[in-house]
């Protein structure tokens, strides 16, 4: 199994517009082959010292089975009209894929 944490930086003003074309595609993707868990996160304010927050980004948490389950992920149709659908929402994006320690 891995993890994948993608940060997403939306332009500001436009992250509930994101987050509903996000939403929108979840169905889509947790029929996908190995998709465990796929689901976008904001930051909660806690007050914990090292937390920074930003309002302007989306966590995006995801579990696959497998890295093969995740690269056929990405070239899905619907992630393709996903993708496209977001790119003049999105600034940049950077991200992670986890292994076990």
């Amino acid at each position: 199994m891995i993890n994948v944490i993608a940060s997403i930086h939306i332009k500001e003003g436009r992250v509930s517009e994101f987050v509903e074309i996000f939403k929108a595609n979840i169905p889509n993707v947790l029929e996908e082959k190995g998709c465990l868990e796929y689901a976008a996160t904001i930051d909660v304010p806690t007050g914990l010292p090292p937390q920074v927050l930003d309002g302007n980004i989306v966590t995006i948490i995801e579990k696959w089975s497998s890295v093969a389950d995740l690269q056929a992920h990405l070239t899905t149709p619907h992630m393709l009209a996903y993708r496209k659908r977001v790119e003049d929402i999105v600034d940049k994006l950077s991200l992670k894929v986890l292994g076990e320690a």
